[in-house]
């Protein structure tokens, strides 16, 4: 059988800086001809960053696109790579389609390129365009019609993107039709919770169903509200693991792979769903035996809870880092919420870059201003005291305000302290709001939401008490200090806006609440599928028209992590006016 040494480079790019993703395609290429690669591929659309959402649309963008992908081959060449094919996802157009009403402006594809010999030797573009929860493809995009086939030293290598592998049809059946000896697939598929175990079943399958090695590269990082989690995946046709990558972790998968030698009479013309097999043959015959010596490793699987935790952090860490921001600035209420965030955040940028405010009022309680002294020796960042009572006594004087609006204005005192001290210092300020308060509208606008980014929106509050558990444990299994004092997450969760104010004044008890907002929220269940799924008709009542009533507030809060298969934003899209409600029929 051929033998083909191919690297899978397992990479973050930032959207739009065409300059440096390619300077990290030449890195990693440089790399992997360094450990005798023979194929080298990289993840979706790398070149530009992904997802580009209506850069797509701009013309220049789109041009600038294309020179930078020849630019990039060129380069290659000059630097000594030219003789190793390089996969390379990119933003293009078609030459083609005609321009027609729905279509997007320009006929943009999400497309990959085998750059080789300094030239752009084939390119094609996404056959199956997702149009469902973050994505918007068919706005952006339109689709492949072939099925792209690269004979490097004489096996025949078909080539697919992400959304190629979770459709059925296309490309998956029409690389077993072109009789394909590998299929290499390449993805920027964003994080959500476990999708690792279905991924892995996906790719299993598709092996099977294209009969032949299937390699699956996926890109890490993040960007905006998406995490990208790595875990690239090499079966053999019968669905069994060869390699898998680590998750969350930047690197390349180097392994040698034994595949079948191209058929001297592999098909042409149209194969399933229409698509052309188009072929290049870059060298025909196969390497002379080698001892193989690379497996690609298997990367040890994450735990539930340290999965979502390295997602948050690494979400985080790339806003920060991709907008140019050093320093995060977090308000800190002795709370569980402010902790785990602080958490997270010293985590991301390290303790030196986070500045944590305690900013008590007469309402504050002892333990929480001990909590959050004490959180802040624990983790070393930047920590200080001040107070917001002589404020809020100089609006209470010139307002005379009463009940929920003077509550609310702690909040709002507290939120415009920390959009002062960031404006004076130039830290972005965290909100830490989690899904449950979100969702049921349980927060204050121009108070506890400010903020550039929300590292805990898509975390109901349950999953908070879990995650800061698990970090506390994590720390001690390392022989650490644990980050989060016990009393911030053992006291009943308050805003302490009144006297002796505790959640469950307003709120159901969180392991109650979280479960219905599940089903209502993440699973579009209506409010009789709830409740006879065991809940009480009064409270799933109360529950939703508190959901539905949040809906403007929602739309103000920044972006922030998404971990689950539906995050409040571009996940879940509802009418801020709408008179429907599930209690009334």
């Amino acid at each position: 059988m051929p033998q083909l040494r191919l690297a899978l480079n397992q990479i973050d790019s930032t959207v739009g800086d065409l300059a440096g993703n390619a300077e990290a395609v030449v890195h990693w290429t440089r790399h992997a001809a360094e450990q005798g690669a023979h194929l080298v591929a990289f993840p979706e659309m790398v070149l530009t960053g992904y997802p580009v959402e209506d850069l797509a649309l701009r013309s220049s963008f789109v041009e600038a696109s294309r020179a930078a992908l020849r630019a990039l081959a060129g380069r290659l060449a000059d630097e000594g790579l030219g003789g190793l094919p390089v996969v390379v996802g990119y933003l293009d157009r078609s030459e083609k389609a005609q321009p027609r009403y729905g279509q997007p402006a320009g006929a943009p594809q999400n497309a990959a390129a085998v750059l080789y010999g300094g030239e752009v030797v084939l390119s094609f573009a996404k056959h199956h365009l997702p149009n469902y929860g973050v994505f918007d493809e068919f706005r952006y995009f339109v689709p492949g019609d072939t099925m792209p086939v690269v004979r490097v030293h004489g096996v025949d290598v078909a080539l697919a993107i992400c959304e190629d592998l979770w459709q059925e049809g296309g490309r998956v059946p029409a690389a077993r039709s072109a009789r394909a000896g590998l299929l290499l697939s390449v993805n920027a598929s964003p994080y959500e919770r476990n999708k690792d175990d279905i991924r892995l079943e996906l790719v299993r399958k598709r092996a099977q169903e294209a009969g032949c090695t299937l390699a699956y590269l996926a890109m890490i990082g993040g960007q905006d509200e998406l995490v990208f989690d790595g875990d690239s995946i090499v079966v053999d046709k019968d669905g069994e693991v060869i390699a898998r990558a680590p998750q969350f972790a930047e690197g390349s998968v180097i392994l040698d792979l034994d595949l079948p030698a191209a058929s001297a009479d592999a098909p042409t013309g149209t194969v399933d769903d229409g698509l052309r097999v188009e072929r290049v043959v870059l060298s025909q015959e196969p390497l002379p035996a080698y001892e193989p010596e690379l497996t690609g490793g298997y990367a040890e699987r994450l735990g539930d809870d340290e999965e979502v935790y390295t997602a948050l952090v690494v979400g985080l860490r790339a806003y920060a880092a991709k907008n140019g921001f050093r320093s995060v600035l977090v308000g800190l209420s002795g709370g569980i919420d402010s902790a785990l965030v602080a958490a997270i955040a010293c985590d991301a940028l390290g303790a030196q870059n986070v500045y944590g405010v305690s900013m008590p009022s007469q309402y504050s309680s002892d333990h929480s201003r001990d909590d959050a002294a004490e959180l802040a020796r624990r983790t070393g960042l930047n920590f200080r005291t001040v107070p917001i009572e002589p404020m809020f006594d100089a609006y209470m004087g010139a307002l005379g305000l009463t009940g929920l609006a003077e509550e609310n204005l702690q909040s709002r005192l507290r939120g415009t302290m920390l959009m002062a001290i960031s404006n004076q210092e130039g830290h972005i300020v965290l909100a830490p709001g989690n899904k449950s308060e979100l969702a049921v509208g349980y927060s204050t606008l121009y108070g506890d939401s400010v903020g550039a980014y929300g590292p805990i929106k898509d975390v109901y509050k349950t999953s908070v008490f879990r995650l800061a558990t698990w970090r506390n444990r994590a720390a001690e299994e390392r022989g650490q200090t644990p980050p989060i004092p016990e009393n911030s997450i053992s006291k009943p969760p308050s805003a302490e806006l009144r006297p002796g104010q505790v959640d469950t004044d307003s709120l159901p008890d969180y392991d109650v609440l979280d479960r219905i907002l599940e089903l209502y929220v993440d699973r579009d269940h209506g409010k009789d599928a709830i409740v006879a799924a065991g809940f009480d008709e009064e409270l799933v009542t109360r529950t939703l028209r508190l959901v539905d009533v949040a809906e403007y507030k929602r739309r103000q809060y920044p972006p922030g992590t998404k971990i689950s298969a539906k995050g409040f934003g571009k996940d879940r899209r509802l009418p801020i006016t709408n008179r429907w409600r599930e209690s009334v029929k």
